[in-house]
């Protein structure tokens, strides 16, 4: 049995694809967890971060595909998040 070193190398079809999802994934659970430690309804979270209320519902349920990296990023600057990204080879 083939072990996955996570679920989006075990889902995605390439490579390529899964390193975009682990990405995407771990910004959108930094900008829920934001949301949630600050307390805000999806209506402030919009007025937040300049977006409508169904994208923060698409945020908030994890709908991973409704958004790309160069707005998670925005948003997350906008929570004042930093993000790192780590580059290393592929095991």
């Amino acid at each position: 049995m083939h072990q996955f070193d996570s679920v989006w190398d075990a889902i995605e079809d390439t490579p390529k694809n899964a390193e975009m999802m682990k990405v995407r994934s771990g910004l959108m659970m930094a900008l829920q967890k934001y949301i949630a430690r600050q307390g805000l309804s999806q209506a402030e979270a919009a007025k937040h971060f300049g977006v409508t209320p169904p994208r923060i519902a698409e945020l908030i349920n994890g709908q991973v595909n409704a958004f790309d990296v160069d707005a998670l990023i925005a948003m997350a600057a906008t929570a004042g998040l930093h993000c790192d990204i780590q580059i290393r080879e592929a095991a």
